[in-house]
């Protein structure tokens, strides 16, 4: 034990303690790179335990200068249609009958909007369609009536109408394992990779749940809605995912293709990893993962951007709100789960 205190003492008292200070120093810079790396998914657990205090440490640090100086809104090119609390009393329970989300895709449209974005995914069939309500009417149910809901259209045929006639793009979410609903891929439009092969660098999902194909087929654009969560915080997006061995755009570069009328999104890879995803003339450079660090405003600076869904569809709205904007139509009513917290530690 001696010993071993006597040659610490040396090391450290040798060159004023210098070169002990400068392999701390490399070994703890190290460190801090390898926490931004995407690591090995064998080696996973082992990298994490190593690297998680200086994750963490830049993390807290990120938070703090979001809340000292969040982003002040110069202009309002997104418009959120809520499915909101008025919204649900008003036409009941979500999901609503396909149908009705169809009157409300036409009501949209109808300020003319550069693209309407789908923050939800829609992988079953609508159980209130008049097919599916024939299926599960009473014995003895009169045979004319059966016959005359079987020769209606479906509410989802209804649906891709809608979605055929707007600038339209459905959401769908990545999953890291198949399920019994997900897909193996998903109808996108192709994404131009130039520089090298994205695909060791990007954030891979096995599987996808996406909407009905009659859906897919009838929508303009398809894109990955998903985001992964550090200590149960939103810090950054995806623009570009792969699914298998398919890159995939994320919703935000995907409606500015349709809204643009581009043909793909374009992938530049550097050496080191995704250097920038760009649509039209926009340009985004970006994190070698293909993801975007985001710069949170407070929520009372955005809260124009939301319109109530039953607004729309009763006429109540200013045109200027939907004209010409990137709409998305979203979840924000109680109990719908599809919330999430902020680098400012508010829900969005």
């Amino acid at each position: 034990m001696n010993g071993a205190i006597g040659f610490l003492q040396r090391a450290f008292l040798f060159g004023r303690g210098r070169p002990v200070a400068i392999i701390i120093l490399l070994w703890m810079t190290m460190l801090c790179v390898l926490s931004e790396l995407r690591p090995d998914p064998s080696l996973e657990e082992v990298s994490g335990s190593i690297t998680r205090p200086f994750s963490t440490a830049r993390q807290f640090l990120f938070d703090s200068y979001q809340k000292y100086h969040p982003r002040e809104p110069l202009s309002q090119p997104v418009t959120i249609v809520a499915v909101d609390e008025t919204s649900l009393a008003r036409l009941g329970q979500w999901p609503w009958p396909r149908n009705k989300l169809a009157e409300l895709i036409d009501a949209i449209d109808f300020y003319q909007p550069a693209a309407i974005g789908f923050d939800m995914y829609m992988p079953e069939a609508d159980q209130t369609s008049p097919d599916k309500v024939a299926e599960n009417l009473p014995p003895g149910t009169s045979p004319e009536l059966l016959a005359q809901l079987e020769m209606l259209p479906s509410h989802e045929e209804r649906l891709a109408q809608s979605l055929a006639s707007v600038p339209s793009v459905l959401g769908a979410a990545g999953f890291d394992f198949a399920t019994y609903t997900s897909r193996a891929g998903l109808l996108t439009a192709p994404v131009s990779v130039s520089g090298g092969d994205a695909l060791p660098y990007l954030r891979r999902f096995e599987a996808v749940l996406a909407s009905l194909p009659v859906l897919q087929s009838a929508a303009r654009g398809q894109a990955i809605l998903s985001v992964d969560l550090e200590f149960g915080v939103v810090r950054r997006i995806p623009l570009v995912v792969a699914i298998g061995d398919e890159v995939v755009s994320g919703l935000a570069m995907e409606m500015l293709r349709i809204a643009t009328g581009s043909t793909a999104v374009e992938v530049e890879v550097a050496h080191y990893g995704i250097e920038s995803v760009s649509v039209a003339d926009l340009r985004v450079p970006t994190q070698p993962g293909g993801e975007i660090w985001l710069h949170y405003a407070r929520s009372e600076a955005t809260a124009q951007r939301y319109v109530s869904a039953i607004d729309v569809l009763e006429g109540r709205v200013d045109p200027d709100q939907l004209g010409g904007k990137l709409v998305m139509l979203g979840l924000t009513g109680s109990g719908l789960h599809d919330m999430r917290t902020t680098a400012l530690r508010e829900l969005v």
